[in-house]
């Protein structure tokens, strides 16, 4: 990598909703992979997502005007981006519902039917209504509570258990046995050799969910519906599926789920109750986009080609879609995800669309060496897909040091040159550019870990504040990279990945010029990392930031976060780019928003504040004066108070919480200075303060003083020295730390 290999973060928006199954896939913003092709890419042009791993992603690549080639081995993951792609309206899932909800089961309505497996009845009214949920501890016989709503008196909350609810369970699972039966032979039948582990995996289902979830399964093999009605209701099925397992802690938290493993208390959802909730996860109000399957064509307007089956497979094909770029977000280990789908596959369409995806059901634990091998024969079959010089924009959601080393590592082994890194926080992906070389083989150097030392304090000399590990590992990576060092010649995976590991973290605990704060002995990635004190030269990002994000506000009136962000990230680009969080709090400091978009404060108009500093200081030496000391300006924004010669009170007056310049400059003792600042900006300094340990421990000895106390002090007829300092302590900067707090 080079010097001009530091690319700005590309920023996005928010999702309107989650989505469907989106607590497996990646958490992306909407937004920077269009940004990123819009700038390199001509619209029209074939693109190849490998993965097929986030539906969204290849939704925003054809919506920008792309057709693109999704190659996606999980039936599961096929589906989400066909229906995703058709965009159905909220009418036409309501109405799939309804045609399923008065079919008949027996002399029932199915409606009523799977509603009467939840009858409870109120603790209020005794009015019979369905549980929303049941909640269980683990391994327990029975439910401990029911989750109740009920529309006749209000009443609603968590109510314990009842005989009734018990006797109801138990005439439920004595009958549920043919249908977990049925569930099983539609993934592995008796003789499968696989059907010890779909048996495993069907425990995560309790004897009511898969008795409902049976009966809708047969219900829909009998049903005479159009195809398109049917997959409708595949996809309201699929996601009741996941909504009723037992993944679902409770309390009602939002889990992200790699494993199979039942939480301490969890709930058992009511089924039907889940197929009414899916019509809004998938409702979409958008245009479709076009889709076909391979090798169908697609309009040079844009759309998605699916493939169904291994990439490598492609290749007598490819040259009817040449490639002109590869996106995609990577994949990481998801045992939960992949088991499960393995068997909604089997339930939904069937034994033989579960076949070729069910080898999943046996593995348990995915480590990182061989998900790195996975990443790599997936980049390799990339390498073999595409010219030389095709960039590779890749988006590596939830990040974390081994998930990078492994990706990188991958990439740079199958044959593609890592061209730049961009990371926003640890909660964001990260935004990945590689490129195809010319061969698959590469030059390789021995790693200097004084090279990576050295990047690394570069990084946090430029940065001026305490950065995750995760940050430095990817300083490291980035610099090993420059050294031809990311991995040797004919160097097994396993080992890229293992010394990658190693080559950062010796750089780091070997070296005396860095501090750390709140680590632990155990693991070099809890905590944070900073440079020592007296080596720092550089204001704290936070301070620049702010300084930015007030310039081009006072200069934009009535901008959108996004346009703020736009404007920010390429000052700040690569592994420099600043927190949505320290953003959004400057704004909340000098902003006010109106239907969505930002201006400054009345009161933070540069002209305005000018005025409020120059009347502060003309305060601090009124209020000097009249206390009989000798008031010295040795700067426009800096006083002292002196008596007989001795110093007695240094004050920085500041129309910002911009501490960082103050604390590299100043040359008085820290007891006797003071900080005045307007109090709009203490909630911003307190915030600064939380995020970075480094600059809460140089301020610890500091004192401040807002501009609200400094005009009630001058207006104390009778002020004394004594009233003086205890009026000093009576308005601490801590009062007013009350915003979220995100690193």
């Amino acid at each position: 990598m080079t010097a001009s290999a530091s690319p700005a973060y590309l920023p996005g928006k928010l999702p309107p909703k989650p989505g469907p199954l989106a607590r497996y896939l990646p958490p992306l913003e909407d937004g920077p992979a269009a940004s990123w092709l819009r700038e390199r890419i001509p619209a029209g042009a074939w693109l190849l997502d490998p993965f097929g791993f986030s539906p969204r992603l290849a939704l925003e690549a054809a919506r920008a005007g792309y057709r693109v080639l999704v190659a996606a081995n999980n039936p599961v993951g096929r589906f989400l981006v066909e229906i995703t792609a058709q965009a159905p309206s909220a009418a036409e899932l309501t109405a799939a519902l309804s045609e399923l909800a008065t079919s008949r089961k027996g002399d029932e309505r199915l409606e009523e039917h799977l509603q009467a497996l939840y009858m409870t009845s109120c603790a209020t009214c005794n009015r019979e209504i369905p549980a929303e949920a049941f909640l269980w501890r683990k391994d327990a016989d029975t439910p401990y509570a029911r989750v109740v709503v009920c529309k006749e008196c209000g009443e609603e909350g968590e109510r314990l258990i009842t005989d009734q609810d018990l006797d109801l369970l138990k005439k439920i699972t004595a009958a549920a046995g043919m249908h977990r039966a049925r569930v099983l032979e539609r993934v592995a039948p008796l003789n499968d050799p696989d059907r010890v582990y779909a048996e495993e995996a069907v425990q995560h289902y309790l004897p009511r969910t898969l008795y409902a979830l049976g009966t809708l399964i047969n219900r829909l093999d009998i049903l005479s519906l159009s195809p398109e009605r049917e997959r409708l209701l595949m996809a309201l099925l699929l996601s009741a599926c996941d909504r009723t397992n037992t993944l679902w802690p409770h309390p009602t938290e939002r889990p992200r789920p790699r494993q199979l493993t039942v939480p301490g208390q969890f709930r058992e959802n009511n089924v039907w109750l889940a197929l009414e909730e899916a019509v809004h996860t998938w409702a979409d109000d958008r245009e479709p986009v076009p889709l076909v399957q391979w090798p169908e064509k697609l309009p040079e307007s844009g759309g998605i080609c699916l493939f169904e089956g291994r990439m490598k497979d492609l290749n007598d094909e490819i040259d009817q879609a040449p490639i002109k770029a590869v996106i995609g977000a990577l994949p990481r280990p998801n045992q939960a995800f992949w088991t499960l789908s393995a068997l909604w596959a089997g339930w939904l369409w069937g034994r033989e669309a579960a076949a070729p995806f069910k080898i999943v059901l046996r593995r348990r634990r995915y480590d990182w060496n061989w998900h790195a091998a996975a990443l790599q024969a997936a980049c390799q079959h990339i390498f073999d897909l595409v010219s030389t010089g095709t960039p590779f924009f890749g988006l590596l959601a939830e990040p974390e040091p081994s998930f990078a080393s492994a990706a990188l590592a991958a990439a740079h082994t199958a044959g593609f040159d890592l061209k730049s890194v961009a990371m926003r926080t640890q909660h964001d992906a990260l935004q990945l550019v590689w490129e195809r070389r010319s061969e698959r083989e590469f030059h390789s150097s021995a790693a200097q870990q004084t090279e990576t030392r050295a990047a690394i304090r570069n990084h946090l000399q430029v940065r001026g504040e305490a950065v995750t590990y995760l940050r430095l590992h990817l300083v490291g990576l980035e610099s090993l990279v420059a050294q031809k060092a990311l991995a040797a010649a004919n160097e097994l995976i396993d080992e890229v990945v293992s010394h990658l590991q190693a080559e950062v973290q010796q750089a780091l605990e070997h070296d005396e010029h860095l501090e750390r704060f709140g680590g632990s002995q155990h693991s070099l990635e809890v905590g944070l990392w900073g440079l020592r004190a007296e080596l720092e030269e550089h204001e704290p990002l936070a301070d620049r930031v702010e300084m930015a994000v007030v310039r081009f506000l006072s200069h934009n009136p009535g901008a959108c976060l996004y346009e703020i962000e736009s404007e920010l990230y390429p000052q700040f680009p690569g592994l420099l780019t600043p927190a949505k969080a320290i953003v959004g709090a400057v704004l909340r400091s000098y902003g006010v928003e109106e239907d969505g978009v930002w201006r400054l404060r009345e009161e933070d108009a540069p002209t305005m504040r000018r005025a409020d500093l120059e009347k502060m200081v003309s305060l601090v030496e009124t209020i000097g004066q009249r206390l009989e000391y000798t008031v010295k300006k040795p700067e426009s924004q800096l006083l002292t108070w002196e008596e007989n010669g001795q110093l007695v009170q240094v004050f920085y007056l500041l129309a910002s919480a911009i501490t960082g310049r103050v604390l590299l400059q100043n040359r008085y003792p820290v007891g006797k200075c003071l900080i005045v600042i307007p109090g709009g900006r203490a909630s911003l300094l307190a915030y600064k303060q939380k995020r970075d340990p480094a600059l809460n421990q140089k301020l610890a000895n500091w004192r401040f003083l807002k501009f609200r106390l400094l005009r009630s002090l001058a207006d104390i007829p009778l002020l004394t020295r004594q009233t003086w300092n205890e009026q000093l302590a009576s308005d601490p900067i801590e009062q007013v730390r009350g915003q979220l707090m995100m690193f």
